[in-house]
Formats: C-alpha cells, sequence, structure tokens
C-alpha cells in the first residue's frame, strides 16, 4: 500500500491506494485497435490490462471528504477472481486510510464522482459475511450523490444493471445519510464538483481551488492519461462517446488555464500530472513525489 500527500493551497489532498483489479482491454481502449493501444500496454493472456483503484481523502476547512470507496468487499469470490482480486485482500480502503492517519469515524463526507460499483462499492460494507445486511462504511458522514445518477442507479437498463447495484447506495439513504446533489456544488470554499458527462449522465469530477493553486481529480472522465493526449481514445464504457470527448476538451482548456494538477484514478503509470504542449500536441507529464 501506498499513500501520496498534496498540498493545494490550504488544501491538503491525500491519494489513498485501494489496489488494482484487471478488466479487459476492450473496454479500457474502446474501438481503438489493439495494435494502436498495445504501445500503451500490454495485456495478459486473457486481453486483460491493470487498472489502479486510487480514492482522495481531502482536509478542506476542517472537513475531511472521501472521494469515492473502491470496489469493497461485497464481491462473491468469482466476481473477485474475475477482477484478479486477491480472496485474502479484504478491506484495502480501510487500511489504507489507516495508514494515512483516519479511521472511518473520521469521514465527514462521502462523495461518489457516480456509482458505478468500482467506485461506490466501499460505500457500505457486510461486516458479518456475505449474506449480511450491508451497512454505511463511514457511520458520521454524509454520501453526496448527483440526483440524476442516482436515478439511473436506481433503474438501470440492460446495459447498466452490471454495475449498478442498489446495495451500494440504499443503505446509505435507508440510514439517513445520503445528501443528493444537482449540478455542480461547492463542499467547501476551495472544493467543488464539476459535471463531466459522457462516461454517465451526470458523472463528475471534483476540482480543488486554493490560494492560486489548482488540481483536478478525474475519475472516469479520464481513465488514463492516455485518454487526454489522444481525444478519440474513448472507453467502451462510455455511454455517450461524443459527449465525453467534448468533456475532455473542457477539462484540457480549463487545466491548461489553471496550470492545474492531474490526479488519474486508474493509471497504473501516473497518479499526479500535468499538461505539456509538444509539437502542437499535449502530453501528460507526470509530477514526482
Amino acid at each position: 500500500m501506498s499513500h501520496r500527500r498534496l498540498e493545494i493551497g490550504r488544501a491538503i489532498v491525500h491519494i489513498i491506494d485501494d489496489g488494482q483489479i484487471w478488466m479487459d482491454a476492450g473496454g479500457l481502449f474502446g474501438l481503438v485497435p489493439k495494435r494502436l493501444w498495445s504501445r500503451v500496454t500490454s495485456a495478459d493472456e486473457e486481453n486483460r490490462v491493470p487498472i489502479v483503484l486510487r480514492c482522495l481523502l481531502i482536509e478542506s476547512q476542517g472537513k475531511r471528504i472521501l472521494i469515492d470507496t473502491g470496489y469493497g468487499d461485497k464481491m462473491t469470490p468469482r466476481v473477485r477472481e474475475i477482477l484478479g482480486l486477491p480472496p485474502d485482500d479484504r478491506d484495502r480502503l480501510l487500511r489504507s486510510l489507516a495508514e494515512a492517519g483516519f479511521k472511518p469515524e473520521d469521514i465527514d463526507i462521502v462523495l461518489n464522482t457516480h456509482l458505478h460499483a468500482d467506485h461506490c462499492g466501499g460505500n457500505t460494507r457486510q461486516s458479518d459475511g456475505l449474506d449480511a445486511r450491508a451497512q454505511p462504511s463511514f457511520p458520521n458522514a454524509t454520501y453526496w450523490v448527483q440526483r440524476l445518477e442516482l436515478a439511473d442507479a436506481s433503474f438501470p437498463n440492460e446495459r447498466t444493471r452490471g454495475t449498478y447495484f442498489a446495495e451500494n447506495f440504499q443503505p446509505i439513504a435507508d440510514a439517513g445519510q445520503l445528501h443528493v446533489i444537482d449540478g455542480d456544488v461547492w463542499v467547501t470554499d476551495e472544493v467543488r464538483t464539476w459535471i463531466a458527462p459522457g462516461h454517465t449522465r451526470s458523472h463528475q469530477c471534483v476540482v480543488i481551488e486554493s490560494e492560486g493553486e489548482a488540481a483536478i481529480f478525474l475519475a472516469d472522465a479520464i481513465p488514463w492519461a492516455v485518454h487526454m493526449e489522444r481525444l478519440a481514445w474513448v472507453p467502451a464504457y462510455d455511454i455517450d462517446p461524443l459527449t465525453s470527448i467534448q468533456t475532455k476538451k473542457q477539462i484540457i482548456a480549463w487545466a491548461t488555464r489553471h496550470q492545474a494538477r492531474l490526479i488519474f484514478q486508474h493509471d497504473p503509470r501516473i497518479d499526479v500530472g500535468r499538461l505539456v504542449e509538444t509539437d502542437g500536441r499535449w502530453r501528460v507529464v507526470p509530477q514526482p513525489e
């Protein structure tokens, strides 16, 4: 496990390790031929590529804000096998938070970028085994979820029902800890959400701005740096790829204007980077610790 700490003005950002899964390369790269994406990464014998799971813990104006909660531990042994998760690797997020100095009770706000299982599975946990009822993982937190995302997760269709699971959000509502938001909102004076559609209809990024410094947590708007460098590379998971491309253009324009640090949730090579222009093309340069 690893923990990286950033200072964005007065805000403190902890990048929290939630492990790694293996996902089909066709999902990550969509229509891009293997001959092209294999120059960027290699796949295993099942055509899977590594997907890192990172969450953020932001300390801002007296609030401790957890951005996303990973897959959690409610998967069946078969799903864990498919994802390449060791059967005994449990409570990864909670252990990583503890390594950074935080207990579940310390979290004031959990903000889900969206409600796909790899981003909100750790919202709840079953302390007494898979047959037990799920309970909120963070007992003192309010969980912030976009209204449209909650509606889509509550009434999934044939395409989305494989990644929207009520056990990840309904127990939060039942416990009275759900806070539904609508559009871009300020969480503190330094932290705000930014609706970045394409991956889902109301997927949101998280922006940190303080004392002239800026950073953005890209979540699934831009999962790997190469998706930012090559606009046409859009994951098959995105429900609206053309909107995804427009979202990426808007993020690039904002990030270059503010010289923002880019925090990648899933890229196994780059956790934090900046955009630089080289020969008329944008390139993501890793930022060392």
